[in-house]
């Protein structure tokens, strides 16, 4: 199948990515978001999204007339939905934003195009949620071959953030139809700059592939978070224990850490919670020992100051994980709002997201002013320049004297002998 023009809804950490990468092969593309500011933000050649070479590729694509930013879409050959699916209170999918966008597809849809769902969702959204809106058309979800009908197909993004454009390209790529015809030209599309393999099945059983590669990480990074439990207790670290129990051949053991954030292994094992409790036991367990980690540092952090009222407390690092500007689901800002509500006088510095406004968590734009009068510094995310810092680097900033690492980022420096208490997640009474 021959594509000349795509229509991309959702430009964030895996839309904009993908409409750039589509335009730079030489399609003409339609980049669409709903929000004014990000779209005013890409025309005047900002970006409001960090990811290393990320720039460069947005402005070659718009440089060459190929990616064109709108808030409605237009038609196409076809229509990537690459929207956010979160989840409420109460961990059921939030699936509006994708009815919305197939919703704003439905005018445009002609006979032949094709639709791919790139969204991360329960099983069958294809199937039973997707279809049944873009049929609202005329048009009939079929093979293809009539001249009243379209193609759908369902492809997870499989990428991590920090390398998204080359993982976007490399790694393998699992296409699911709701038939032959329709993985097919899913195929097609994706050939013009996917090198990895590209793996072709139903719909249905795509979107199982993704929540399970995340779900079988969470489920690693619970037991992780367990022994790490378990070492505090034991009078052990967990770091080294985990290190030589991976020599072990046929042993991989994630690391612990203050929790499981950001769009994908922190949401989508509930997807699966959600659509068959009766046979989720493991998989909901993961998932509440990985949401209970935040707290497990509050204490860490309560036993270094006892009563946190008024305690002055140093913040450093916001994102879900090291080196991106992701503060989705993150459990360093679940975190510093505890730190608040228990009364704590809390200043959050985001080295990747200078700009970062949480409800009710003062953030300052410099290590420096983060540092400033603490009397302790929690390090939340291993982010490069947060790892290297240095003690006595550290004495000549701050009179913070009481560390708490939930990272091990500072395990390898002699703070102890710098003047510095420091209590690691997962080592001695760090965590009990």
């Amino acid at each position: 199948m021959n594509f000349e023009k795509i229509c991309v809804l959702g430009l964030g950490y895996i839309g904009l990515p993908t409409a750039s990468t589509f335009a730079t092969q030489g399609l003409r593309v339609i980049g669409v978001d709903v929000n004014q500011k990000v779209v005013e933000t890409l025309r005047t050649g900002g970006l409001h999204i960090h990811e290393p070479g990320l720039r460069t590729l947005v402005q070659a694509a718009l440089g060459s007339g190929n990616l064109t930013i709108n808030q409605q879409p237009e038609s196409a050959d076809a229509f990537i939905i690459a929207v956010p699916t979160p989840f409420y209170d109460d961990k059921k999918a939030d699936m509006r934003h994708v009815v919305a966008a197939a919703e704003s597809i439905v005018p445009f849809l002609r006979p032949g195009n094709l639709v791919v769902l790139e969204s991360t969702s329960p099983p069958r959204t294809t199937i039973d949620l997707l279809a049944p809106i873009l049929e609202r058309s005329g048009l009939k979800a079929s093979d293809g071959q009539s001249d009243q009908s379209f193609l759908l197909a369902y492809s997870p993004e499989r990428v991590l953030p920090g390398q998204i454009l080359r993982e976007l390209i490399e790694n393998a790529r699992v296409i699911g139809g709701i038939d032959r015809a329709s993985a097919d030209a899913g195929r097609d599309l994706y050939a013009l700059f996917v090198r990895g393999e590209i793996i072709l099945t139903n719909a249905t059983t795509a979107e199982m592939v993704k929540l399970m590669e995340n779900t079988y990480r969470d489920v690693n990074i619970a037991i992780a978070n367990e022994f790490s439990l378990l070492a505090a207790r034991f009078g052990i670290d967990v770091w080294e224990a985990i290190t030589i129990a991976n020599r072990h051949p046929r042993v991989k053991i994630l690391k612990p850490g203050p929790g499981v954030g950001g769009h994908c292994i922190g949401v989508d094992p509930w997807f699966l919670v959600e659509a068959a409790p009766d046979l989720t036991p493991l998989i909901r367990t993961a998932r509440q020992v990985n949401d209970r980690q935040p707290q497990v540092v509050v204490d860490m952090i309560c036993r270094q100051l006892g009563n946190l009222n008024g305690r002055r407390i140093a913040v450093l690092g916001l994102a879900y994980k090291p080196d991106v500007d992701d503060l989705r689901e993150s459990p360093a800002v679940e975190i510093a709002q505890a730190l608040v509500h228990a009364g704590a006088q809390v200043r959050a510095y985001e080295p990747y997201k200078l700009d970062a406004q949480i409800p009710g968590v003062p953030s300052v734009r410099t290590l420096d002013e983060a540092l400033a009068g603490a009397e302790l510094v929690a390090l939340l995310v291993a982010h490069t320049p947060l790892r290297e810092l240095q003690p006595d680097e550290l004495l000549k900033r701050t009179p913070a004297r009481l560390l708490v690492d939930a990272v091990n980022g500072w395990a390898n420096n002699d703070w102890e002998a710098a003047g510095f208490n420091l209590a690691r997640l997962g080592v001695g009474g760090g965590a009990q």
